[in-house]
């Protein structure tokens, strides 16, 4: 079965999500929320997760897979967005109102991967 053009997209935003966290490690360090240990590990586990779950959704027999653990990995990551919002340092420097809108795209990530169940 061909996988539909924007599940393809979905792939490939979380594999070059995933690539970023070694291409620019600080930038994802900086948000880190400082309560987890080991910050540079964390960056780069989650960047492998992130490419082994968007590579995983373009194979029929690992997407399903795939799908669940976006989720998983997607709500998890609202540790970081409440984070971010909980100080200006926390903030990196990106505006309040980009944080805010962050929450409800989170959310309109994971109904975008629960719907190709």
């Amino acid at each position: 079965m061909k996988a539909p053009w924007h599940l393809l997209i979905m792939a490939a935003m979380y594999v070059i999500a995933g690539i970023m966290h070694f291409v620019r490690p600080k930038m994802y360090l900086r948000i880190m929320p400082a309560y987890l240990p080991w910050p540079k590990l964390l960056v780069g586990i989650s960047g492998v997760a992130e490419i082994l779950l968007g590579v995983g959704l373009c194979f029929s027999f690992t997407k399903v897979y795939a799908i669940y653990l976006i989720i998983a990995m997607l709500t998890i990551f609202f540790l970081v967005h409440f984070y971010m919002l909980s100080s200006k340092k926390a903030g990196a420097g990106i505006p309040r109102w980009i944080l805010i809108l962050r929450i409800p795209l989170q959310f309109a990530l994971i109904y975008w991967a629960y719907s190709y169940l």
